[in-house]
């Protein structure tokens, strides 16, 4: 699916607030990472990153010798890219710790820049980024421009209240009750799909509440009018763990759908003509899969279940 449709919910400001407050006691890599060798480790989210020095020769020479990979991301986007604080241009999150461990496994800075999302790939066209990290979702139209390392693979998640007083575990179980969901959004549509689904196994419709945004739909679940509310996956991941200091919520975790309903991949874009970094990306990406920091970054971040086991190469689904 396309990222606009991965990006249709945005978190609301409280929760932007207690990220932004999650986050503010400084970077989450450590100032090693600002000038990192090839053999210097880096603790990146916690976790220390080890260079592998044949990765880095195998670098593009230009890489190489500038220490740098460029790359665009689009923030804020809670949990993948964020500020450490309001007003400051330090940037923090899940896509940004996953490219400084992966520039630390390369011996090089992964450096970030903000860029409208639209704009990422012509800009990638044009020579202006090495790389993008911003929850792109990998498709087929984009791999004719790009090419892509994935990372993660997410889709719909269900958050519910803590405790799960009604033991919702998966979208069968919101058959027959009230749910809230972002309005015009491919959650409502997923509900609505899942209509028929419900009628046969004799449980009643779904009750579909709709809300402009989502932070209404949270509203609704704070105050029990709905047994659950329906959006992106990494969102309600990220939401459970801080709204509130993580009290307010939870997320029901299908282990059917453990990237989401409907998943699709997310990956890192590299520009066409860095073939060697994009191999180098790979590599260091399943690296840090094996030795479990991916996991560890991800976990930070409330997500772990949507990282992938495997590195793969432009692994569109649509």
């Amino acid at each position: 699916m396309p990222r606009s449709a991965l990006r249709r919910t945005a978190l609301p400001a409280v929760l932007l607030t207690a990220a932004l407050a999650a986050t503010a006691c400084g970077s989450s890599t450590s100032p090693a990472a600002a000038g990192a060798s090839a053999t210097a480790p880096v603790t990146v989210a916690g976790v220390s990153i080890t260079p592998d020095q044949a990765l880095h020769d195998a670098l593009p020479d230009a890489i190489r010798k500038s220490g740098k990979v460029r790359v665009a991301t689009d923030v804020p986007y809670p949990p993948f890219e964020m500020y450490v604080s309001e007003g400051s241009q330090e940037m923090t999150g899940l896509d940004y710790d996953l490219g400084q461990a992966v520039g630390a496994k390369l011996g090089v800075r992964f450096e970030f820049q903000a860029q409208k999302f639209d704009g990422i790939v012509p800009a990638l066209q044009a020579g202006k980024y090495d790389a993008a990290i911003s929850a792109i979702t990998d498709n087929k139209e984009r791999e004719q421009v790009v090419d892509f390392v994935d990372y993660s693979v997410s889709g719909s998640g269900i958050l519910v209240a803590k405790g799960n007083p009604q033991q919702i575990a998966t979208l069968d179980d919101l058959c027959g009750h009230p749910v809230a969901v972002q309005t015009a959004t491919n959650q409502q549509k997923l509900l609505e799909k899942h209509q028929d689904k419900c009628r046969e196994l004799g449980r009643g419709a779904v009750d579909v509440q709709t809300f402009p945004k989502d932070s209404d739909a949270q509203l609704a679940l704070r105050s029990g009018k709905v047994v659950a509310d329906v959006l992106t996956k990494p969102a309600a991941g990220w939401t459970a763990k801080t709204a509130d200091g993580g009290a307010a919520f939870e997320l029901a975790d299908d282990p059917a759908a453990l990237g989401g309903y409907n998943a699709s991949p997310n990956g890192i874009a590299v520009a066409k003509n860095l073939p060697q970094l994009t191999d180098a990306v790979q590599k260091a990406l399943q690296s840090l899969i094996d030795d479990g920091s991916l996991a560890k970054i991800y976990d930070k971040y409330g997500v772990a279940s949507i990282a992938v086991r495997q590195a793969t190469k432009n692994s569109a689904v649509d």
